[in-house]
């Protein structure tokens, strides 16, 4: 492979391009495709209720800015791992209000399907 073509012009940062833009594409298709693989699945899965406890919470931020603009925007993803009678734990995504209304040491009732957090009714 030459590094130059016949009218002398340098092919290699055209060649990185191609392959740069090939790789952020593969990841963007991956990523979209993998998540509908996931919704598909938990529309497949039963609802199930069961007796659980909330034994933790946790919230993940994610941040991003833009000097040019000047503003910055971020985005807070909250988490509860439950515990079940068997003593199997899971984590489940919340949205914010959901997130706000549990408390570590509530018992009640978990209704999810598949890894989709669905309700939590204290008992």
């Amino acid at each position: 492979m030459y590094l130059f073509n016949s009218s002398g012009m340098f092919v290699f940062p055209l060649i990185l391009f191609f392959v740069m833009f090939a790789l952020v594409m593969g990841v963007i298709i991956y990523t979209l495709v993998s998540h509908v693989a996931r919704e598909r699945k938990n529309d497949r899965s039963p609802r199930i209720t069961v007796p659980a406890s909330v034994v933790a919470k946790r919230t993940q931020f994610s941040a991003s800015s833009r000097r040019r603009e000047m503003y910055h925007t971020g985005r807070t993803f909250y988490f509860a791992t439950f515990q079940l009678e068997s003593g199997d734990r899971m984590e489940l995504s919340l949205q914010g209000e959901e997130y706000g209304l549990l408390v570590e040491g509530d018992q009640g009732k978990l209704t999810f399907q598949g890894t989709r957090f669905l309700s939590f009714d204290r008992m």
